[in-house]
């Protein structure tokens, strides 16, 4: 079953939020998912202590860089989805977890600084492709974006990555307080109350159309690799 992973050596871009919106949207749809939390912080190792975390996603965390393949491909024989969050630094367990991925997610905000840092990812993929001979999918994500209007500096990165041929995803993750909410009461965005929450559906909506990209590029890449 395909991994995802979540990677940014920059703290702040919204990496592990992605990864569970990504994880609780798939969940919603009734797929099997394991989440492997190998941030050092366990963000999402709290969350699934908070109520409301779905029956059907499990959460692992305390893997190791002598654990960390064991723990992936263990995941992939019981979970349809893996999802994991890696911690921000350049480390072994990084390029163990990027060599056995079907798809590595780069969040980044959209100044010129967070995009060097996606850049820094991007080229520890491309060293892990040597030194694994095999190709890793992976495409960058802008988050915490504003709803009301594309700044100049976003424009200016989204188009120097399409120059350089860096994949970047077409959904953006709007900075939303549903997003961080859930970290706060737990559980998923249909669990939200709106009342309490602003722009809940908005939110469920962003997140739900990040889902159908992922899926849709795993599907995609997939189908690439069985021509290949």
């Amino acid at each position: 079953m395909p991994t995802i992973i979540f990677a940014s050596p920059k703290g702040g871009v919204g990496k592990s939020t992605s990864a569970i919106l990504l994880a609780t949207e798939l969940a919603g749809k009734g797929a099997s998912v394991t989440v492997i939390d190998a941030d050092p912080n366990k963000p999402l190792s709290k969350w699934s202590q908070r109520p409301g975390k779905p029956e059907n996603l499990t959460v692992m965390d305390n893997v190791t860089e002598d654990t960390i393949i064991d723990a992936i491909e263990g995941a992939e024989k019981t979970a349809q989805f893996v999802v994991v969050d890696l911690e921000g630094t350049a480390s072994m367990m990084v390029g163990y977890a990027m060599s056995r991925a079907d798809l590595i997610i780069i969040p980044s905000q959209g100044s010129q600084l967070d995009a060097a840092e996606a850049v820094k990812a991007l080229k520890l993929v491309k060293r892990q492709e040597k030194a694994f001979n095999r190709q890793i999918p992976c495409s960058v994500l802008f988050t915490r974006t504003s709803a009301a209007i594309e700044t100049r500096d976003l424009k200016d990165v989204q188009a120097q990555l399409t120059e350089a041929g860096v994949p970047v995803f077409a959904t953006q993750m709007v900075e939303r307080a549903a997003f961080r909410a859930i970290f706060s009461y737990g559980g998923t965005l249909s669990g939200l109350d709106g009342s309490q929450v602003s722009n809940v559906k908005a939110a469920q909506q962003n997140a739900r159309s990040f889902a159908a990209e992922v899926v849709a590029l795993l599907k995609a890449n997939a189908a690439q690799a069985e021509v290949a």
